[in-house]
């Protein structure tokens, strides 16, 4: 390795090359090999994001830059395409996709260059609008792409008071499966009461994902100060504790 050559997008793909010719490991290799570690880069890239570490960051973008330089190569491998074929992909799709910035068309607006987007998409596909949405996303961010998309093209209730009012609708289904005990429809409902509250809080500009988020993180942190407590305490066993006693220290941890 000349150590002398300029970091570029060409001496990486040479390394890569080196890689699945002389390590065992990279040798080995494959489309599906990779997957689960993509995904894995994926979130500790976003780790990186969420805690502002752009050190992390600029190391876990590489981390990923690596992996499309992995993937690209073992598709040349089959004769599929290389690199250079993914930029050029991209590059087409980009100036495709931006005709208010590429070509002639007008736009007033953020929701109307969405709406062009997904339009440009359709008349790409054979397939419908939500066939891009993949089926292994993040159920929250899956629910809320798939909302996104079809208020795109005007499939959206109108205001957010008729977003209230499909809640209510739902929560008064859901109760009456519970009445009648029927489990299955007790599921499907709930569900829509999820699918319904994820839809408001993209009407009223809270991403659900986030919020969820953020809410879990605050109840890990405060439950870790009531375990600190009990064992400040010297009696770490919840079950020696009364209800009301554990409410008390819960609401002691949540003031700290």
């Amino acid at each position: 390795m000349n150590k002398n050559k300029p970091y570029s997008i060409d001496y990486l793909i040479e390394i890569m090359n080196d890689l699945r010719t002389k390590c065992p490991w990279d040798q080995k290799q494959t489309l599906d090999s990779l997957k689960k570690l993509t995904i894995e880069e994926t979130y500790e890239l976003i780790d990186a994001i969420d805690k502002k570490n752009f050190n992390e960051i600029k190391e876990e973008l590489g981390d990923l830059l690596l992996h499309i330089v992995f993937y690209s190569k073992i598709a040349s491998e089959k004769k599929k395409f290389d690199f250079n074929d993914v930029i050029k992909t991209l590059i087409e799709k980009l100036i495709y996709r931006h005709p208010h910035v590429y070509g002639d068309t007008l736009v007033e607006s953020i929701d109307e260059v969405k709406r062009n987007w997904e339009k440009l998409k359709i008349k790409n596909k054979k397939e419908g609008l939500l066939s891009g949405v993949p089926k292994n996303l993040p159920v929250l961010i899956k629910t809320n792409r798939v909302q996104e998309k079809v208020a795109s093209i005007g499939f959206d209730f109108p205001n957010v008071q008729t977003v209230i009012e499909k809640i209510k609708e739902e929560f008064d289904e859901f109760n009456s499966a519970l009445l009648y005990k029927d489990k299955l429809e007790a599921e499907e409902e709930f569900g829509d009461i999820l699918f319904s509250l994820i839809n408001y809080s993209r009407h009223i500009g809270i991403d659900s994902n986030e919020s969820l988020k953020k809410s879990t993180e605050k109840f890990i942190k405060r439950f870790k100060r009531v375990e600190k407590q009990l064992k400040i305490s010297g009696n770490f066993d919840f079950s020696n504790y009364s209800e009301e006693e554990l409410n008390l220290i819960w609401e002691q941890a949540k003031k700290e």
